[in-house]
C-alpha cells in the first residue's frame, strides 16, 4: 500500500481545506437542534414572537453557512477522488509498459485491464465518499453525545444501548463481508477473461461451431460472479432497513422516557426535541462510519491489487550506466547464450553461438517448438538471457538504454498487430515524423502498395482496432512496412511471411534485398522457400544449433533441415540441388 501514499501527496492541502469545511459543517449542525428549542421553549410556549423570528433568521444563515461547506466538501471531495485515480492510473500504465513479456504472463492481461478499470472505479468511488463522510462522521458524533449529555444526562443510556447494537450489527457485517469482497474482485478477472477470449476468438469458434461451449463458459462466470454480487449486495442492504428500525425505535424511547421527564419538570419539551435531533445526528454518524466500514474493504482489495502490480519490479532494468553507440551497422552476435524461462525445468535455449553480420541475412529455421522466436526475442530484450550475452555492434544489450536499443530494430513479430487509426499512422507508427514520401516507399517494398491504391481513400483508409478490417496477407504487409518506414540497423522478421502466397513472398523478398542490402537481416521462417538464398541459415533443433550455412551445404550435411526441406520441396527439386552437389564435389576433385 505504501506505493499509493505518493499519489496522495498533492492533495493534501485539499483535504485540509475539506477538514475546515467539515468542522464548519458540523457546527451548524450541532447549532440548529439548540436554536430549535429556544423557538419552542422560549419562543412557542413563552409566547415570544420576536425572538422566534430573529431565532428564525439566525438559523437560516447557519443552514446557509453550512450548505456551503457541505457543497464545498461534495466540490473537494470529487477533484481529490479523481484526481488521486488519474495519478494512479497513470502511474499504473506506466509501469506495465516497463513490465517484459514475463510480468505480463505473471499477471495475465485480463487480470491487468480489469485491474486498471474496474479496480481503478472501486477506489474513486469509495475515496469519494469517504472522504465526505469519514471526516465528518467522528465530529458529528462525538459533537451530537456530548450536547445531548448536556441537555439530559439521565436520558443518555438510550443512545448507548442504540450505538452499541450498530457496532454490533457493522461488526458482523465486516466480517462476513471482507472475504466476499476478495472473491468478487477475482470472479471479476475471470469473466472478463471468458469475454475476451470469446471475442478475440470469435471467428476460430464459429468455424468449429463452439459457440454453445462458449457461451455455457461465458453464463458460468456470469452466474458465479452475479451469486456472489447478490449475496454481498443483500448483505450490505440489510444495514439500512436495520438502521432506520434502530433509529426509530431509539426516537420512540426518547419520547417514552422524555414524555415522563417533561410531566416531572425535569425536561422541558424543547430540550426533549433538541435530545431527540442529537440522539438522531449520533445514529447517523455511526450508520455513516458503517458504509465506510462496508465499503472500505473492498476499496482496500482493490487497493492490494493495484499496489501489487506497482510493486512488481520488471526483470528487465534499464543499465547503471548505459553505453551510447553510433549507427555501426548493427551487427548481432550471440555468446553462449543460454535462456530457460522463470520457473521452467529445463532451457529453452542452450550455449548458442553465432554472428549476423550487416549486409548478411541470417535465417532461422527449426520444428516447431525448437526455440526460434524466443531467439529473436532477445535481442530487443523482450527477455533477458540466462547465461551467455547477446551482443549488438560489440555492446551487450543489457548496456543499452533500452530505447536507444530498439530505435536501431525493426521488429515484425509473428503475430501483424494493427492499431486503429490509418494505414499511413500505422506504417508511420515506429518513425511518427516520417514524410509521405518514405511511407510510400516502405508500402511499395513491402508489397502493400497494390491494396492500398485500390482503397477509396488510399493511405487514410481507417484499420479498424486489431486490423480486423484486412486480411492477414494484408496485416502482414502493413506490418512489414511498418519496419521499413523506421529505417533501422537490423530487421527482424519473426515468420513475418507466413500469410502471404508464393508470388507476393518471392517479390517481397526480391525488394527487400535492395532495401536492406547494408543492413543486418534477421527471418525466422517455417518455409524453406523463404530462407533457402540467405547468407547464413541456423538450424535449431531443442534449443540448439544443430546446423548452419547456405541451402545447398545444409541439405548434404544437416539431417534435420534435409528433413524440414523434403517436407515442402518437391522431389524434383531435391534431386537438382544433389546433382549440383554431385557436380561440384567432382568438379573439386578433378581440380585436385
Amino acid at each position: 500500500m505504501s506505493k499509493l501514499l505518493p499519489h496522495a501527496k498533492p492533495y493534501i492541502p485539499y483535504i485540509l481545506v475539506m477538514l475546515l469545511l467539515t468542522l464548519g459543517q458540523t457546527w451548524s449542525s450541532l447549532e440548529l437542534p439548540d436554536y430549535m428549542a429556544r423557538i419552542v421553549d422560549r419562543g412557542i410556549i413563552g409566547q415570544d414572537t420576536h425572538l422566534v423570528y430573529r431565532t428564525g433568521v439566525e438559523m437560516l444563515l447557519i443552514a446557509l453557512f453550512g450548505g456551503a461547506c457541505m457543497a464545498g466538501v461534495g466540490f473537494l471531495a470529487a477533484r481529490v477522488a479523481s484526481g488521486f485515480t488519474w495519478r494512479l492510473r497513470q502511474d499504473l500504465f506506466t509501469t506495465i509498459e516497463d513490465f517484459s513479456l514475463f510480468e505480463f504472463n505473471q499477471f495475465s492481461t485480463a487480470s491487468l485491464i480489469t485491474r486498471n478499470t474496474n479496480d481503478m472505479q472501486q477506489i474513486q468511488l469509495v475515496l469519494g465518499m469517504s472522504l465526505r463522510m469519514s471526516l465528518m462522521a467522528p465530529f458529528l458524533g462525538i459533537g451530537a453525545i456530548i450536547k445531548a449529555y448536556g441537555l439530559a444526562p439521565s436520558m443518555t443510556w438510550i443512545m448507548a444501548v442504540a450505538i452499541g447494537i450498530l457496532v454490533a450489527i457493522i461488526a458482523t457485517i465486516f466480517t462476513i463481508a471482507i472475504p466476499r469482497f476478495t472473491k468478487l474482485q477475482r470472479l471479476v478477472d475471470r469473466l472478463n477473461l471468458v469475454s475476451r477470449e470469446t471475442l478475440v476468438g470469435l471467428r476460430v469458434i464459429r468455424a468449429y461451431h463452439r459457440e454453445q461451449r462458449e457461451q455455457e463458459k461465458f453464463e458460468a462466470a456470469n452466474a458465479d460472479l452475479t451469486r456472489m454480487n447478490l449475496f454481498v449486495n443483500r448483505l450490505t442492504a440489510l444495514m439500512q432497513p436495520a438502521m432506520l428500525l434502530i433509529l426509530n425505535f431509539t426516537s420512540i424511547a426518547i419520547i417514552w422516557v422524555g414524555a415522563h421527564r417533561v410531566n416531572a419538570g425535569s425536561l422541558q419539551i424543547g430540550d426533549m426535541i433538541a435530545f431527540m435531533q442529537y440522539a438522531s445526528q449520533a445514529i447517523f454518524a455511526f450508520i455513516m462510519i458503517s458504509f465506510i466500514f462496508v465499503m472500505v474493504p473492498r476499496a482496500a482489495v482493490s487497493a492490494k491489487r493495484v499496489a501489487e502490480v506497482l510493486a512488481t519490479e520488471p526483470t528487465i532494468h534499464e543499465p547503471e550506466q548505459p553505453v551510447q553507440t553510433k549507427r555501426l551497422g548493427g551487427t548481432v552476435e550471440f555468446r553462449n547464450v543460454t535462456f530457460a524461462y522463470p520457473g521452467a525445468e529445463a532451457a529453452v535455449l542452450d550455449d548458442i553461438s553465432f554472428v549476423a553480420r550487416s549486409g548478411q541475412t541470417t535465417a532461422i529455421v527449426g520444428s516447431t517448438g525448437s526455440g526460434k522466436s524466443t531467439l529473436v526475442n532477445l535481442i530487443p530484450r523482450f527477455y533477458d538471457v540466462t547465461d551467455g550475452a547477446v551482443v549488438v555492434d560489440g555492446v551487450d544489450v543489457r548496456d543499452y538504454r533500452q530505447a536507444e536499443l530498439r530505435a536501431k530494430i525493426g521488429y515484425v513479430s509473428q503475430k501483424a498487430i494493427l492499431f486503429s487509426g490509418t494505414i499511413a499512422s500505422n506504417i508511420a507508427y515506429g518513425a511518427p515524423e516520417a514524410a509521405e514520401e518514405i511511407i510510400r516507399q516502405a508500402a511499395q517494398t513491402a508489397q502493400a502498395a497494390e491494396f492500398i491504391d485500390r482503397m477509396e481513400l488510399t493511405y487514410a483508409s481507417a484499420i479498424a482496432q486489431g486490423g480486423s478490417n484486412v486480411s492477414g496477407g494484408q496485416k502482414q504487409r502493413l506490418a512489414i512496412a511498418r519496419a521499413l518506414a523506421r529505417r533501422p540497423e537490423i530487421y527482424i522478421f519473426d515468420d513475418s511471411f507466413s500469410a502471404l502466397d508464393f508470388k507476393t513472398d518471392a517479390m517481397l523478398r526480391a525488394a527487400l534485398q535492395h532495401e536492406t542490402a547494408d543492413k543486418t537481416v534477421l527471418i525466422v521462417a517455417q518455409r524453406i522457400g523463404t530462407i533457402m538464398h540467405a547468407d547464413n541459415i541456423i538450424v535449431l533443433d531443442e534449443g540448439q544449433i544443430v546446423g548452419h550455412g547456405q541451402h545447398e551445404t545444409l541439405l548434404r550435411t544437416c539431417a534435420v533441415y534435409r528433413e524440414i526441406a523434403s517436407s515442402q520441396l518437391s522431389d524434383e527439386e531435391l534431386a537438382l540441388v544433389d546433382a549440383a552437389l554431385e557436380r561440384d564435389a567432382a568438379a573439386a576433385g578433378g581440380g585436385e
